[in-house]
């Protein structure tokens, strides 16, 4: 799989954190093609941290949670695709995410084999609780052999924060897009800061691989997961 221009959709994360569930994304679904979003391009949509239980079952697969996702995974996705868009999940290479539930750290492949019975089009990969005896290279590099082995195209978004050297080997693992930034908020200082980042390591963008500055924060206005000060009119335009 080949990515030849970076990928665009909405992330869940930004506005509603941790507060994810089955109505929200079909509404959400339903909103990017009413607004004209997909025609515009931002064909992915992407369910950020918090989308499963606590533990993984007893064969030691990824549950979706029964409350916020009463109908299965399965199903959001296949709503999803009868919109036209593509599907988008999230993970992370240690041994729990970011918001303490579990990651895929060694249990690459059956999480890239769910991930695709699901599905799954997209998968964000975080850096959170990852074992400090094992280098990044090599996490990102097992589950992207683990992609690349799934049997279903699925873009990988390798987000590592831009530590310990991303760029000198995010190529080697199979990601299509990297983040180089920490985490965006919504003020002006934010986004002046992680696009000045760019400037010793633009030449690790390009098609195939793109450097990823994190999501876009444009119309939130201080409000939501990321919300802080907000920017004018004129900052949202310029980012």
């Amino acid at each position: 799989m080949v990515v030849k221009t970076p990928p665009m959709g909405w992330n869940s994360w930004n506005t509603f954190g941790p507060n994810i569930n089955d109505e929200l994304i079909r509404t959400t679904a339903d909103a990017m093609v009413e607004n004209g979003l997909l025609e515009a391009g931002y064909n992915y949509l992407v369910i950020d941290d918090c989308w499963s239980l606590k533990e993984r079952d007893a064969e030691g697969k990824l549950v979706a949670d029964p409350v916020k996702f009463p109908n299965g995974m399965k199903d959001v996705a296949d709503y999803v695709h009868s919109k036209g868009l593509k599907f988008g999940m999230y993970s992370c290479a240690g041994t729990r995410t970011c918001a303490d539930y579990p990651g895929s750290f060694d249990h690459e492949y059956v999480d890239a084999k769910t991930f695709a019975e699901w599905g799954v089009d997209f998968l964000k990969y975080d850096f959170c609780y990852r074992p400090n005896f094992v280098p990044g290279h090599l996490l990102y590099k097992k589950m992207g052999t683990a992609l690349a082995n799934s049997g279903r195209d699925i873009l990988f978004s390798a987000c590592s924060w831009g530590h310990q050297e991303t760029h000198k080997w995010i190529k080697t693992t199979g990601a299509h897009m990297w983040r180089s930034t920490g985490d965006i908020v919504d003020s002006w200082a934010s986004i002046r800061d992680l696009t000045m980042h760019q400037i010793n390591i633009w030449d690790y963008n390009g098609a195939g691989c793109f450097n990823d500055m994190d999501m876009l924060v444009v119309g939130m206005n201080g409000k939501g997961n990321v919300g802080l000060t907000g920017c004018t009119f004129e900052e949202y335009k310029t980012h």
